[in-house]
């Protein structure tokens, strides 16, 4: 059963008069509505784990985290099996542990994921680490067993659906959990306080050190009193030798970095820095933070709207 991603239109919503509206100009665009039919993954022969894990390995955003990487699949663990894929979100410098199941979760699936996560963090503790469950159905009881692991593990939660279109089937994931965010980056004490010279030595390079020299030029236009805060994880701010990181910067090897500016989540914000051209990665949820990865053109070509980030983010940080 060969796989094909499908876009599908929920246009029973609409009422009858623009419903035909809807078609009429849904054709004239060349699509069409095709009906679907959800699949039971576990009893289709046609269905294994081996196969979704594969469609995810080709298209991680399928789970809805964003455009992570794949780092390994069956990944062998001490005494503790496989794990079945580790996946990596360079922006946000975090691991995922991720275990799938067909059908309903149980026992032994929480427990084994848990497991994969904590021999995982052990290996890398310098880099930030969540569990993933995935599964063709979390039940409520199981659900509230998560639950209350997420409060010292972070975890989260994905129900992952087959749905049969024709000949064809395509998956669709729901985030059912996320991860409780426990702390703001400003009181974060598991990153410890570094200098330039770390950086340059172990996590960035003598070109996006240029990055954030240019970037820190630009927040003192909006605090002069700002300074860079060098850490183990990222580069916050302090003002005043007190932390106020309502943005802060992740230096790479190479020529580019990674800014972090501390806005809520909106619709509108996307667009607008979609729409001025920045290379955006993925929401921290955790931290609430838009994260863009920058190269020395987008100071050039953009200072002004990237100045514009930062002073919102102060404002937003510092109402009074």
């Amino acid at each position: 059963m060969a796989s094909q991603f499908l876009f599908l239109k929920r246009a029973q919503k609409l009422e009858k008069s623009h419903l035909q509206e809807f078609n009429k100009s849904a054709y004239t665009e060349g699509m069409k509505y095709l009906r679907s039919t959800q699949i039971n993954m576990k009893s289709n022969p046609n269905i294994n784990e081996s196969l979704v894990q594969s469609q995810i390995i080709q298209d991680p955003s399928l789970l809805g985290l964003g455009n992570l990487e794949v780092i390994d699949k069956e990944r062998r663990q001490p005494r503790a099996g496989r794990l079945d894929l580790l996946l990596w979100d360079e922006g946000s410098e975090t691991r995922y542990t991720v275990e799938i199941q067909l059908g309903p979760t149980d026992e032994s699936h929480i427990v084994r994921t848990i497991e994969y996560w904590d021999i995982e963090r052990n290996r890398y503790p310098q880099i930030n680490h969540v569990a993933i469950i995935v599964a063709e159905d979390i039940t409520s009881r199981f659900l509230n067993v998560i639950s209350l692991f997420n409060k010292s593990v972070p975890i989260i939660a994905i129900q992952l659906n087959a749905f049969q279109v024709g000949e064809d089937f395509t998956l669709a994931c729901v985030k059912i959990l996320d991860t409780v965010e426990t702390a703001n980056m400003d009181e974060d004490e598991t990153s410890p306080i570094t200098d330039r010279e770390f950086w340059l030595k172990e996590r960035a390079s003598s070109a996006s050190l240029a990055l954030l020299d240019e970037f820190m030029k630009i927040v003192r236009e909006v605090e002069p009193a700002a300074q860079a805060n060098y850490r183990k994880r990222y580069v916050g701010i302090t003002v005043n030798g007190v932390a106020d990181n309502f943005v802060a910067f992740r230096p790479r090897k190479g020529d580019s970095m990674v800014f972090e500016c501390k806005l809520p989540l909106t619709d509108e914000m996307s667009a607008d820095i979609n729409d001025a051209g920045f290379d955006q990665l993925t929401y921290s949820r955790r931290w609430n933070y838009y994260r863009i990865s920058i190269r020395a053109k987008d100071l050039n070509e953009r200072r002004e709207k990237l100045k514009n980030l930062i002073s919102e983010a102060f404002r937003i940080a510092n109402p009074s």
